[in-house]
């Protein structure tokens, strides 16, 4: 036991090191993922659904639907941030907000693309296994998405806090 105390404690002084010396303890979160990962993984969603037969029409048009929305809408983000437009005080509770609903959005339309695509997988025939697969990347795409909205929306709600 003695030993294996001395290498524990040897550990832990290694951490405290490394710590203190890269900014480990840094208050401070870090930056949030940026809007254009959002955007093109939200583009490949729009692609992959619309490369594919929208059937049935009212699931996918959500899913096509959520994924336009929030290209567009990242992408007149995108643009207000670079002509340097966002100087106003609301601007942070708004980015909160807009990243927040967008997140919910591709979660709900993650959902229903997920379920769409395991009905289509269990009728699979050599035809419809093309689609298929075009799906299985769509709802892979479509969560990654709701993952990078959902982590943006947590760091625009940090920043919100702070300003």
């Amino acid at each position: 036991w003695p030993v294996l105390r001395k290498i524990l404690s040897k550990i832990r002084n290694n951490l405290g090191i490394l710590e203190i010396r890269f900014g480990l303890l840094n208050p401070s979160p870090p930056p949030p993922p940026p809007p254009l990962s959002s955007q093109v993984i939200g583009g490949l969603v729009w692609i992959l659904v619309a490369s594919t037969r929208v059937v049935p029409e009212n699931p996918l048009g959500w899913v096509m639907f959520v994924s336009v929305f929030c290209f567009v809408g990242t992408t007149l983000w995108l643009l207000i941030f670079a002509c340097g437009g966002n100087q106003s005080s609301f601007w942070p509770g708004l980015d909160a907000g807009f990243h927040f609903v967008a997140a919910v959005f591709y979660l709900s339309a993650s959902v229903v693309l997920a379920y769409i695509t395991i009905l289509i997988g269990k009728g699979s025939t050599f035809g419809i296994l093309k689609t298929y697969r075009l799906d299985i990347s769509a709802v892979v795409m479509s969560h990654v998405a709701t993952l990078l909205y959902f982590l943006h929306a947590i760091f625009s709600a940090i920043r919100w806090k702070r300003a």
